[in-house]
């Protein structure tokens, strides 16, 4: 039992409450209405626990390895040999994918649509970006995405952020998420922000 409280404990402690903007659409149907896709990047990194995979070949092996950021080549993805479950539990254990720009096109090809049905498609890394800013980039970078339903939850932050910096994420966020909507505010039934244990606050 004292083993159980400790851990418990030790989870509380590093688990850090991430605060969500929840939208509710209207004047919209899913089944008829095209659905849209769009990323943008906040000004300050919503997850500072966003975990990134590199799908890279030799030249990006090394680099990778030197600021600890996870790696696979080639091989090792054929070894999945385009196994459904395989490659779902690989999109789960990560929040994005890079990949090098010579082995981009083999992805589909050698995984299977599995990456991109998650809504993983791994981002292109060349030879001349740097491995770490790429990945301190794509932090910060959400995604907006409607399919068949008419609500959205992105991350926007975490409650150890300042309320400047919430806000201004917020700001971000919704200004983008606007764009991609074909009547601006009148698709928007409802907006709300709620942090991972906190009650929802309705801003609109």
């Amino acid at each position: 039992m004292e083993i159980v409280k400790i851990n418990s404990l030790f989870w509380l402690l590093c688990f850090l409450e991430m605060v969500e903007l929840q939208i509710n659409l209207r004047n919209s149907d899913p089944l008829k209405d095209k659905c849209f896709s769009g990323t943008i990047r906040l000004k300050s990194t919503p997850c500072p626990k966003f975990s990134v995979c590199l799908l890279g070949d030799q030249q990006h092996g090394d680099p990778a390895k030197a600021v600890d950021i996870s790696h696979m080549d080639i091989k090792a993805l054929k070894k999945l040999n385009k196994n459904k479950k395989m490659v779902k539990k690989l999109a789960k254990m990560y929040d994005a994918f890079l990949a090098s720009e010579s082995l981009i096109k083999q992805i589909t090809q050698t995984l299977g649509p599995g990456l991109n049905k998650a809504g993983k498609y791994p981002f292109l890394l060349t030879h001349d970006e740097d491995i770490a800013a790429k990945v301190s980039a794509m932090k910060s970078i959400i995604n907006f995405q409607m399919k068949k339903v008419l609500c959205l939850a992105v991350a926007i932050g975490h409650v150890k952020m300042t309320d400047s910096e919430l806000v201004c994420n917020i700001h971000l966020a919704v200004n983008f998420l606007l764009s991609l909507l074909k009547k601006n505010w009148q698709n928007v039934q409802a907006l709300y922000i709620k942090s991972t244990m906190g009650k929802p606050q309705r801003l609109y």
